[in-house]
Formats: structure tokens, sequence, C-alpha cells
């Protein structure tokens, strides 16, 4: 397996198909419809915030992203919703959007999101992403990476209990559940 940072510009389609695959689900009542969130996703895509996993053939098999105060893996502005939605439809999207929203701090690496190719789940590639997330904050000085994992997703978060993440917050959406398509998000923390 190899891996390193940096989305390369062939994979910027299977970087959004996975992203859209992993997170669909809950972003799917507002980003949709599907074809139009492809468009934004790889639109906003910043391979500067990623670290990409590849067998020894070059196929992608995952990517971990992270947060920064200079950006995110998927980011964007209202400009780029707009260009996508409409004005009308950037509005209501932004709103919503911004609830999920995590703010970056000085103490904690952000993580901010892991997904695996169905193909490749169960052979370690997210164990492999997790410690490269692990190294990238260790590089930029931090001591503890931080993320937060949905509670529909307990596969998740047992890789990241294996990893030696503890919760240390849980955020309830209440009636927004609705929207999302869960309840609570679970804030987890590891020292590295």
């Amino acid at each position: 397996m190899i891996i390193r940072n940096g989305i390369a510009h062939h994979d910027q389609a299977a970087v959004t198909a996975l992203y859209w695959e992993a997170f669909g689900a809950k972003l799917g009542r507002v980003m949709r419809p599907k074809a139009k969130a492809l468009a934004f996703i790889e639109s906003v895509l910043d391979g500067s915030h990623a670290i990409c996993a590849h067998d020894d053939a070059g196929q992608l098999l995952g990517v971990v992203g992270f947060k920064t105060h200079k950006g995110a893996l998927v980011g964007g502005t209202f400009r780029n919703l707009a260009h996508v939605y409409g004005v009308f439809g950037a509005t209501w999207r932004a709103g919503l959007l911004s609830l999920l929203e995590r703010d970056t701090e000085n103490d904690r690496f952000l993580m901010d999101g892991i997904f695996v190719a169905p193909s490749a789940r169960g052979q370690g590639v997210g164990t492999a992403l997790l410690q490269a997330i692990m190294i990238e904050a260790k590089t930029r000085d931090y001591t503890h990476v931080r993320l937060d994992v949905i509670d529909t997703n307990p596969r998740a978060r047992a890789l990241y209990e294996r990893s030696g993440f503890i919760v240390i917050d849980t955020h309830h959406l209440g009636p927004l559940r609705f929207i999302f398509g869960f309840r609570s998000s679970a804030t987890m923390v590891c020292t590295i």
C-alpha cells in the first residue's frame, strides 16, 4: 500500500465518488440531486488537505481529509455553492451545512473525514490512513488528533476506538436528525 499526501489530478473523480458514497446518506437531503452534489464536491476538493492510499497498481483505496485554518478536504464558499445550485439553492444549503461545521483549534489537529473503497474495506486501509493522519499531525507539532463520528457509523467508531481514540463529548442533533439522518455525533480525541 502506498500512502501519500495530496490528490492526483486523475484521482479527483474517484475521490469525489468515494466521498459521496461515504457521506451521501448524511448530506443527501441537503446536497441532492446527486449530479449537482458530485459537481460541487469535485469543484471544491482541496488536495492539500488530503492523504490518499493506493495499491501497488495505483488504484485508489481510500482517503483521509483534514481541516486547518487554511481550508479543508471539501470546503468551498457560498459562491461555489451558488455556481452549482443557484443563489436560492445555495442560500438554504449553506445555512443547513453550517450546522455541521466543526471549528479548527490550536490544540488538536482536526481529521475531517475518512473513506475507503468498498472493495478495500477490511484490509487495513482505514488503519493505515489513521496512522498517516497521526504522522501529519505530529509533523505540524500537534499532540492530539480530533474527529467526529456519527451514531449511525459504528464500524468507523470501532476503528477509532481500536486506534486509541476516546469520546470526549456527544452532540445531539434534535429535530435536525430528520434532515441529516443521524441523531448524534461523538467527538473523539487521540493522543499521539
